[in-house]
């Protein structure tokens, strides 16, 4: 009887670990999804990190899944910190929110057009950059 129970508890453990190094390196790809993205959009990643905020079922694909949501910390000018997030399956990136991101170029008509649509429909909101400091007026 007491080898059953000590093999029940090694299992036990071993999928707490299993599950702890599986999140580890799903938050690890989160950081470099963050990280790349920030740099692609011109803003300063700060601390470095990102941090599990949020659990959600998903369906896709006639399938339930598990949808993680990290949240971490991004500086437009360096003076400011503004909030983002990040939501994935597994290692692929499914959403990503962050401030001052217009969602489409003014100069791409046919982008224009799709992106019309979809505003008037009421599906997406425009983000624009708020001013700065220098941009107020007294």
């Amino acid at each position: 009887m007491g080898d059953l129970a000590t093999l029940l508890l090694l299992l036990i453990l071993s999928a707490i670990v299993g599950t702890w190094l599986r999140l580890s390196r799903a938050r690890d790809k989160a950081i470099q999804e963050a990280r790349a993205r920030c740099q692609r959009y011109g803003l300063q990643l700060l601390d470095e990190t990102v941090g599990l905020s949020g659990l959600r079922i998903r369906h896709m694909h006639g399938r339930r899944v598990i949808e993680r949501r990290y949240s971490f910390e991004v500086s437009i000018d360096g003076n400011d910190r503004e909030a983002g997030h990040l939501w994935m399956i597994g290692n692929v990136l499914t959403a990503l929110i962050l401030p001052t991101i217009e969602l489409y170029t003014p100069d791409d008509d046919a982008h224009e057009a799709s992106h019309a649509t979809l505003v008037e429909s009421g599906k997406v909101l425009p983000f624009r950059p708020r001013p700065s400091d220098k941009d107020v007026r007294h």
